[in-house]
């Protein structure tokens, strides 16, 4: 047994599929389904039910996984304390993040994260959060922005800022909004364009609606941002979107109107998450500062703006 095997088994239990787990592994399907029925039989245990179309695990080797998972997860220890001791800001962090956070905060902190750490390769990882959750926890990312509470006893989180929701309703609704700033209770009775299940913001926009008396449309549950942000504009709905989702570099939907809510406004904790066991404490407490003061900026010039009278956004 050696840590090649160890990895064909996790990336087999990961993909439950010798073909994509032998690619993922960069490896040939002979060679990795080969080595496990060796450490199989060395072991003298099944791994793993085989079937036409699938692969599972069997309870045992549900055991055996967990524990490759953990050896593995040290291994990456190791090199971290040997990388950390030769340039704490160099090599790379698998830095994840969920759809309606990533493509609006990135162009916002990138930059100064460059300045910041110059010899750093960020590598960007977009999945829902459960999936990130899962990842981080697998060691398959370092760190993962997530929207609050998230996570387990395993994990630092460091929280970094909230965001408020907007409310964006079509244009042609404008006498119905006429102020720049909404109470929530305005949205009782209204029927709100939502997210599909997965996402977590959809989790949140609803718990705002019952709490405003708004219920969601049915028929109709988008797949992204942009969907909802197109259907508001052609008149289907109105629904909420997170505020960094309507400022620049996001281009002007004419279409669209956008009211901030009154306060308190109805926000998203976002923060950033590690394990408790990565050598790289002090980067990332360091990377978690940055992005949290990036963001902080951002979303001041952002209130700013959307609360000028007049304003066609």
């Amino acid at each position: 047994m050696n840590l090649r095997d160890l990895k064909y088994l996790v990336a087999l239990a990961d993909h439950k599929h010798f073909g994509r787990a032998a690619e993922a592994s960069f490896a040939s399907q002979p060679t990795l389904s080969t080595q496990i029925k060796k450490l199989e039989e060395e072991l003298d245990v099944q791994i793993f039910e085989r079937q036409p179309r699938a692969v599972l695990l069997t309870t045992a080797g549900a055991a055996i996984i967990a524990r490759a998972r953990s050896i593995l997860r040290e291994v990456d220890a190791i090199r971290d304390v040997a990388r950390n001791a030769r340039d704490p800001e160099a090599g790379s962090i698998r830095l994840g993040m969920f759809p309606t956070l990533g493509p609006y905060l990135l162009p916002h902190v990138i930059p100064a994260l460059h300045k910041r750490f110059p010899r750093l390769e960020l590598l960007l990882v977009e999945e829902k959060s459960e999936e990130l959750l899962a990842k981080l926890e697998r060691g398959e990312l370092d760190a993962a922005l997530l929207a609050l509470p998230a996570g387990d006893e395993s994990l630092t989180t460091a929280p970094l800022f909230e965001e408020p929701f907007v409310l964006a309703v079509p244009r042609e609704r404008a006498a119905d909004f006429p102020s720049d700033v909404v109470q929530l209770d305005e949205l009782r009775d209204q029927q709100v364009l939502l997210l599909e299940e997965g996402h977590c913001m959809r989790t949140q926009a609803l718990s705002l609606c019952e709490i405003g008396g708004a219920s969601e449309r049915s028929g109709f549950r988008a797949t992204s941002l942009e969907t909802l942000r197109q259907m508001v504009a052609a008149n289907v709905g109105m629904t909420l979107l997170p505020q960094l989702s309507v400022m620049p570099p996001v281009a002007v939907n004419d279409h669209l109107l956008l009211r901030r809510f009154a306060e308190p406004q109805p926000k998203r904790q976002i923060g950033l998450l590690w394990r408790k066991s990565d050598a790289r404490e002090p980067l990332m407490q360091t990377l978690a500062e940055l992005l949290a003061d990036s963001a902080l900026q951002v979303l001041r010039d952002g209130t700013a703006r959307l609360g000028r009278p007049g304003s066609r956004r």
